[in-house]
């Protein structure tokens, strides 16, 4: 996905390339499997050795219902009516300084058919929910030579059966509650921690959800303190334990932050990290932020950057093979614009091959002015040094006073570099471009 994007035509630039990619997303010895393998591979390579690793996972839908008429095999998506297909990925980024450093595992699945009366008896593995255990099993083993991982999710994901199973000593959990949780005393998850007194304030900026919430800064009181949840009648794993001890942490919104007739934040926090003071509890708070950056992956992945759901694949098998391949595309946006500030310590070889490296050092002159402001900053060799060509290729001026650049800026950056490496190869090696 070197050229940044799904349309085959774009790809090929040939009539009879388009016909052998089509061919191949079209070959079953090509599996999804397979793509998924490959994409986690280079991920644990670079999470090797690091002290602690934040694995984000979450889902998202992919609507085909404008090519409905043409796609075969597809489901229905989460409106009941328009086909299309489901992504979850575990995306993984780097506790200490924010570094994007690729998927650790990406499910997929169609659905077909209507949920069962009995639906909710089933085992969880028979249900669509065990995605949120199976993504984080894969991802403990894909990073399994990282020293810590802590594996965050939104309210779904809030299962007893994930609690039991997946936390060891080197696995946490950070997961937004969604149930009001009966505790081992009798009373309710809500009460208790609704009645502890505040421990303190902490504020934040709120990114702009458009249509749903402002850009401000918010203030919040904030709660913490342990809790034994008892297992659910609706457990489908009577072997889990009967009690589990986590932490909890609780953060409301002032009255006075609020923009308007908004809701205010409230958040309540699951964790198996032990928090033991105001600190520990605000940086389990600034650790599920972080699940911005898969938000932002799946913008990236559809309309305003890839477009995935515009593609023009006709089968369902060929458009799951796409899928796998974009979003490793649109990690590779996430992985230059969480680098663009320098403080990353992920290397331009860790994401480029030599020939892309060697090309991005041969044009950083051409794109830096006289004066040191316009000067690329960052070191030589750098994933940062490479993400401020690319972001100067899509259009940001280089100018630190301006506006940063952005996954958007980045993506056509990635296109124009895709271009001018073809033309580099063109004029100095006696190669085919494909």
């Amino acid at each position: 996905m070197s050229k940044q994007t799904v349309c085959l035509r774009q790809l090929a630039g040939s009539r009879a390339r388009e016909v052998q990619y089509g061919r191949w997303l079209a070959n079953d010895k090509v599996t999804p499997a397979q793509l998924i393998v490959s994409a986690c591979a280079r991920t644990g390579a670079i999470a090797a050795g690091r002290r602690h690793v934040l694995a984000i996972q979450d889902t998202t839908e992919l609507n085909h219902q404008a090519h409905a008429g043409r796609v075969s095999g597809l489901g229905t998506v989460g409106n009941g009516r328009d086909v299309g297909m489901f992504l979850h990925p575990l995306l993984v980024v780097d506790a200490s300084d924010g570094a994007c450093l690729g998927l650790a595992h990406i499910h997929h699945w169609i659905r077909t058919g209507k949920a069962s009366p009995a639906y909710r008896k089933l085992p969880i593995e028979d249900r669509e929910s065990y995605r949120w255990l199976d993504v984080a099993e894969a991802g403990k083993n894909c990073l399994s030579e990282a020293a810590m991982v802590t594996i965050i999710a939104d309210r779904e994901s809030d299962i007893y059966e994930e609690w039991a199973r997946v936390p060891d000593e080197r696995t946490h959990l950070l997961t937004r509650a969604c149930r009001d949780r009966t505790l081992a005393a009798g009373d309710k998850l809500y009460a208790w921690i609704d009645a502890q007194p505040a421990q303190g304030t902490h504020c934040f900026d709120v990114p702009a959800r458009p249509g749903k919430r402002s850009a401000h800064q918010a203030t919040l009181d904030v709660r913490f303190g342990r809790v034994t949840i008892r297992r659910p009648a609706s457990c489908s794993d009577k072997s889990a334990p009967p009690q589990i001890e986590l932490s909890v942490v609780e953060v409301k919104e002032l009255p006075g932050s609020v923009v308007g007739n908004e809701a205010p934040i409230h958040w309540r926090l699951l964790t198996t990290h032990r928090i033991a003071c105001l600190e520990e509890a605000l940086q389990c708070v600034d650790w599920y932020r972080q699940r911005w950056h898969i938000e932002q992956l799946f913008r990236t992945l559809k309309k305003q950057g890839l477009n995935l759901e515009s593609s023009q694949v006709e089968t369902a098998a060929g458009l799951t093979k796409l899928a796998c391949l974009a979003i490793q595309a649109a990690v590779l946006t996430m992985q230059l614009t969480l680098a663009r500030d320098g403080h990353s310590a992920v290397q331009a070889a860790d994401v480029f091959n030599a020939d892309e490296i060697e090309v991005l050092q041969r044009i950083r002159p051409t794109l830096e002015g006289k004066t040191q402001k316009q000067k690329n900053p960052h070191r030589t060799g750098s994933l940062a040094q490479a993400a401020w060509v690319i972001a100067r290729l899509g259009g940001w001026k280089g100018y630190a006073s301006e506006a940063k650049p952005g996954p958007i800026t980045m993506l056509h950056g990635l296109q124009r570099l895709s271009a001018i490496c073809q033309g580099w190869k063109l004029a100095t090696k006696d190669v085919c471009i494909d």
